[in-house]
């Protein structure tokens, strides 16, 4: 993890979360086209309500005491938990007390009709009465779908289950007009495109559990999906802002690590955008600078970083291309005071810009930097030629040092040589804040592309298991590559991209047994049919390589 003095922002304490539990109760509703053939009960939270005001929300609300007492009133799964019981418990009496609406049956196994719900008082203790009537909480219907944290930054959190079950026959929802209003039955895609219109509010859980319902088509396939009585994704989102207006994240996409580092409290302050007109601070220690050179094999732009403070001095890395206003923009948020230029490859949008950045530092009166890396292996392309001013060990340390407010102040950069896009790669860990700087091993939104013959993909994937070694070692969790926002989750990340590769060589070994005389143009076809068809021509190029690592690994050709 970072210093802590090298956050941006002070960092504050976290609302602990209270238990709580929502319920999303489910009714057949058969469509023309037989798409989601459900409907999701929903209804509005009062307009003075003291949390998300005014919106379409599912009946629930916070797990009290009560609820955990109550086990024995209720029928449950073999599978099912303590804990789920508690939360299943607690959403039934929510979805009573809010809506009216009673998950109970009778001892001889009829479901609570409406003559129960008559005979019940929606303001007396609600336990003591189902168990005057002699019903029993249909816990056991209520399956465990998701479970969401309320954003870190909120004044008042909640560590919610999202629950699943059916809507009980007979029965109709009434609000209770003082928490909640106007109950709906709407299908989720049906609610996602109201809200998308301004005519149905919803927070950002609310919109990410429907659109991920929506991918169901009947009520059956909801609750076999959440046999395994584990929640389908677990999330606690980050917020950050993009295009002047707030946006949240799940886990699993691309802005969140890099929120995560930047606002580890959740507080939103770090602006999304790419832009090329000024650096991006993602800690006091640490600037990004895109270059203006977005593309398909760039993405937004290659990241130029700047490490260190006045007190030491900068790393550069990865300066870009030969883009003369790039440079200037990276000398002058150094202050001028560039100590080493590090390259991590020797492709074209890496290393160019090294020479020019070292001569603009020394045309202004400091000494000139070192520019460091290792030379193109004979393998590149012409068009790859690097020469550094010296070549780089493995595991070599790059220090800055300096002296601050505090005392010493120390940057550290190791040296980790990791073959495979390039034979000349390098990636870099900041050892005093374990952040790894990947450069093309490893992307956020997209894989690289593994070229031979500089290219090599067993190579590329051993590098990969280097890295995770190395993440462990040093406990680094974020990575930052030359291309795409800051990644979280490192180790987990490298294991999701090691296992794609292997899945994609699986698919290229089934396109080469299926067409053992076939052409790269016939195999990517079959191996890369996910991939959008005009990028299948540098698709060939990662093609090639797995076919290689393929053929090395036969009987007979080791």
């Amino acid at each position: 993890m970072p210093r802590p003095s090298q956050y941006l922002h002070p960092q504050r304490e976290l609302v602990t979360p209270r238990p709580a539990a929502t319920v999303l109760l489910l009714r057949d509703a058969p469509s023309p086209d037989g798409k989601n053939q459900f409907e999701v009960l929903m209804t509005r939270r009062s307009a003075k309500a003291s949390f998300v005001p005014g919106a379409y929300v599912f009946p629930g609300g916070s797990i009290d005491a009560e609820d955990a007492q109550a086990h024995a009133l209720a029928d449950r799964r073999a599978t099912q938990g303590d804990a789920q019981l508690t939360q299943a418990i607690a959403a039934i009496r929510e979805s009573y007390e809010e809506l009216g609406v009673l998950l109970a049956r009778h001892a001889d196994g009829r479901m609570a009709g409406e003559a129960d719900l008559a005979a019940l008082d929606r303001h007396a203790p609600f336990f003591a009465q189902c168990q005057a009537r002699g019903l029993r909480l249909a816990a056991e219907g209520v399956y465990t779908l998701a479970r969401w944290i309320t954003d870190r930054d909120m004044p008042k959190r909640f560590d919610v289950a999202f629950l699943v079950a059916r809507m009980p026959p007979g029965q109709t929802p009434v609000a209770d007009e003082a928490e909640q209003f106007e109950p709906v039955w709407v299908r989720p895609a049906d609610a996602l495109a109201r809200h998308e219109a301004g005519q149905f509010f919803m927070i950002y859980p609310t919109i990410r559990t429907l659109q991920r319902l929506a991918r169901f088509d009947s009520i059956d396939a909801v609750l076999r999906a959440c046999a395994s009585e584990q929640p389908l994704w677990t999330s606690c989102p980050r917020g950050g802002m993009l295009a002047g207006k707030p946006a949240h994240y799940m886990e699993d996409e691309m802005p969140y690590g890099e929120l995560a580092l930047v606002c580890p409290d959740g507080q939103m302050h770090h602006t999304l955008d790419w832009q090329s007109e000024q650096p991006v601070p993602l800690l006091k220690n640490l600037q990004r600078l895109t270059a203006p050179n977005p593309g398909v094999m760039t993405g937004p732009g290659t990241n130029s970083y700047l490490v260190g403070d006045p007190a030491t001095g900068y790393f550069a890395i990865d300066p870009g291309p030969a883009d003369h206003e790039h440079l200037e923009k990276l000398w002058r948020a150094a202050g001028g005071d560039i100590r080493m230029i590090v390259c991590t490859h020797s492709h074209p949008d890496h290393s160019p810009g090294a020479a020019p950045l070292a001569t603009l530092v020394a045309q202004y009166g400091r000494p000139r930097p070192p520019v460091l890396g290792l030379p193109s292996a004979p393998t590149a392309l012409a068009a790859w030629a690097f020469t550094p001013d010296r070549a780089l060990q493995d595991n070599e340390l790059l220090t800055l040092e300096g002296q601050g407010p505090e005392g010493k102040i120390t940057h550290t950069l190791q040296v980790i040589h990791t073959p495979g896009h390039a034979a000349n790669h390098l990636c870099l860990l900041l050892r005093e804040d374990a952040l790894l700087f990947s450069g093309d091993h490893i992307l956020n939104g997209s894989t690289t592309i593994i070229n031979p013959p500089d290219g090599n993909m067993t190579d590329y994937l051993d590098a990969l298991d280097k890295l995770d070694a190395l993440c462990a070692q040093q406990g680094a969790e974020f990575i930052l590559p030359a291309h795409g926002h800051v990644l979280g989750f490192a180790r987990q990340a490298i294991a999701h991209l090691k296992a794609h590769r292997l899945a994609r060589e699986a698919k290229v070994l089934v396109a080469m047994q299926a067409h053992p005389d076939g052409s790269l143009e016939d195999w990517v076809r079959i191996a890369y049919d996910d991939v959008p068809e005009q990028l299948w021509p540098m698709a060939q190029r990662s093609l090639l390589a797995h076919v290689e690592r393929i053929e090395a690994m036969q009987p007979g050709n080791d």
